[in-house]
């Protein structure tokens, strides 16, 4: 029925009536809240200042003392001696075991100058010599590489001497098994190498014997030069005595088997029944050397 209240609003409709504004504030706010808090995490980002490291000072016994006390000084202002053996390695025909001394200054703990020099006392061929002296046949396509009779002309090292500088970054002591310490370092070298070669001549040439004739395969002396460096470590086993591991390279170009591979037409790349400086090939020839030195004078110095 249709009266003058029909349209007068109940108790529920006057509940969600005064219900709906509060959560339109609610969601206003927290808008509002976010907006605030965004504003101001980039004002500060603005406004920001970089931060500035504290200097610690110290004070007390420890203020002005070095990082480490009486520590020992293996190398700085002692003059060393050092038997050493070496042996070549990676060779394709020939190897070396060379006998030598190596003579340093240690102007500090850090650096050193000195003189290494060793002899090739023992000269071994390789496995791949043997082969070719033993199966490789002799006719006219191999006369000018191999001798009719006898073995190749496999080229040897027979001396090194190098003046060096000596380098040591690195000092410490080593643990084994936690129970013994041992003082060591490592260091790094590097120098000038004259190199005495025995290599096969020169032959085939104008005045020059044949390189099919039997003299022609006969070893003939000369001196490389070469860059040498490497690194190695000492072990200390005593105040005067330290035992050593080297590695070192010698690179430089030399006609190892005594073979023609180079010289003739197209660009000097095919042989051309000539030996010659053309034959020699550049080799990073390497060495591993062992070494027993002995310090002078007998004590090593104690920093502060």
């Amino acid at each position: 029925m249709i009266g003058p209240h029909m349209n007068a609003p109940t108790k529920t409709n006057r509940q969600k009536a005064s219900q709906k504004p509060a959560g339109h504030a609610v969601r206003a706010t927290s808008a509002g809240v976010g907006v605030a808090s965004i504003l101001a995490s980039l004002a500060s980002f603005a406004v920001a200042t970089p931060a500035a490291a504290q200097e610690i000072q110290l004070t007390g016994p420890l203020a002005g003392a070095p990082a480490v006390r009486h520590e020992r000084l293996y190398r700085d202002g002692r003059f060393e001696i050092a038997p050493t053996v070496s042996f070549t390695l990676l060779d394709e025909y020939q190897r070396a075991i060379l006998f030598g001394l190596r003579a340093q200054y240690n102007i500090t703990d850090w650096l050193g100058v000195g003189v290494w020099g060793a002899y090739g006392a023992v000269q071994i061929t390789t496995n791949q010599t043997d082969l070719i002296n033993s199966t490789a046949p002799r006719e006219s396509q191999t006369a000018v590489n191999l001798p009719a009779t006898g073995n190749m002309a496999a080229a040897q090292m027979q001396w090194v001497a190098v003046p060096q500088l000596q380098l040591t970054p690195f000092r410490g002591k080593l643990a084994v098994f936690q129970k013994i310490f041992i003082n060591a370092d490592a260091y790094i070298h590097g120098g000038l190498g004259f190199v005495g070669l025995k290599e096969r001549g020169d032959c085939g040439a104008t005045g020059q014997s044949s390189c099919t004739a039997a003299s022609s395969f006969d070893l003939t002396s000369r001196i490389a030069l070469s860059p040498t460096f490497g690194l190695g470590f000492n072990f200390y086993i005593g105040d005067f005595m330290s035992l050593g591991v080297e590695y070192r390279a010698l690179p430089f170009s030399w006609n190892q088997g005594g073979f023609d591979t180079a010289g003739g037409n197209p660009n000097g790349n095919f042989p051309d029944n000539k030996i010659t400086s053309a034959d020699e090939n550049f080799k990073f020839n390497q060495m591993l050397t062992v070494s027993l030195g002995f310090s002078f004078s007998m004590s090593p110095t104690i920093s502060e």
